[in-house]
């Protein structure tokens, strides 16, 4: 006569084989032999998963999937007389909405449309169910199986797309690699012209002061050109001294000073008989003392090596030793040899 209802749960009470009430927790009396229990409902969210169901995909694909359904029930009245099993019926719902859900997929958009798979689920569901007095609160794809080959198909798919993204990255290096090293070697380049042309600017302005300095030296001691001339003759030697020089120019000025070396020895040579004759006559009756004995000396063999240098380097020039300078024959420079002036001496 007297019943305990837990919490969460709910007994409907039949009078006579008629639905007479609902008894809610607490304590409740009945009375004997005319009241009855007819079912006792958990109110609280129930959790049920379901075995794997085969689904035929859009490409004819046979997968299986596992599905888990969170419900719970709203109204005991309803979910006794309205259905015999609400469980069985909510499971059969949900494969036949899965079914025709999943059908209209193929393989691949079924894996990645789970969310969208589930909210369609969820729509159908609750809105068959809420006349049962059931409430679907959450539907889950649990796990989608593909067939034995197909998962190797995929697998294979997805180590290939694997390889081809890492060899993407790897060009990708390689380009950005290649990139900034030729970004690198053309800065270097840039740098290294740069510092070239300095350099070059630097040396030619070096030069340039050099050339200045050594013209503004000439231009102030103001020379000659018999110092002109010897230059020349100085550097002859240094000309000709390579061993494979086949044919070397010679510069117009040589030649004239050449001439103007063999005028001015010339000169000397060209003194009248009878002005050598009276020099020597006026210095005949002097006498020598041992000091202008020994300046005699020096002044012929300085004259005998300046017509020996000067045979020599006339001889460089024109490529013929028996040649002499222009002005000067063989007569002159003996006697010059022979018989050296008073002038000389001086």
């Amino acid at each position: 006569m007297v019943k305990v209802v837990p919490q969460q749960v709910e007994y409907v009470v039949e009078r006579l084989g008629k639905y007479s009430r609902t008894l809610t927790p607490g304590l409740n009396i009945l009375v004997p032999f005319i009241d009855s229990v007819r079912n006792k409902v958990d109110k609280r969210e129930v959790v049920v998963s379901f075995p794997p169901q085969p689904v035929i995909t859009s490409d004819n694909l046979v997968v299986s999937i596992d599905t888990v359904l969170y419900f719970k029930v709203v109204d005991s009245v309803r979910a006794t007389y309205e259905i015999y099993s609400y469980l069985q019926g909510i499971e059969q719902l949900t494969v036949t909405t899965l079914r025709n859900v999943i059908g209209s997929l193929d393989l691949e958009k079924a894996l990645t449309s789970r969310d969208e798979i589930n909210r369609h689920l969820s729509g159908v569901l609750d809105e068959t169910t809420g006349r049962w007095g059931i409430k679907v609160t959450r539907v889950e794809l649990k796990a989608i199986e593909p067939p034995p080959s197909i998962r190797d198909s995929m697998e294979k798919q997805m180590r290939a797309e694997r390889d081809r993204r890492a060899a993407i990255l790897h060009a990708e290096g390689l380009k950005q690699s290649q990139i900034l090293t030729a970004e690198g070697e053309k800065q270097a380049a840039v740098l290294r012209a740069e510092g070239d042309r300095q350099s070059r600017i630097l040396t030619a302005e070096g030069q340039a002061k050099a050339i200045r300095t050594v013209v503004d030296s000439i231009h102030a001691a103001n020379p000659d050109s018999k110092v002109m001339a010897y230059q020349y003759l100085q550097s002859l030697p240094q000309i000709a001294a390579g061993q494979s020089n086949k044919l070397w120019i010679l510069p117009v000025e040589l030649t004239k000073a050449l001439e103007g070396i063999g005028g001015a020895l010339g000169g000397i040579t060209q003194m009248s008989d009878s002005a050598r004759a009276g020099l020597v006559e006026s210095r005949a009756d002097e006498a020598e003392s041992a000091d202008v004995i020994e300046a005699r000396r020096s002044a012929e063999d300085a004259a005998a090596a300046a017509n020996a240098e000067a045979a020599a380097a006339s001889a460089q020039v024109s490529g013929n030793p028996k040649s002499t300078p222009a002005g000067i024959t063989a007569q002159d420079l003996a006697a010059l040899d022979d018989q050296p002036t008073r002038e000389l001496e001086r």
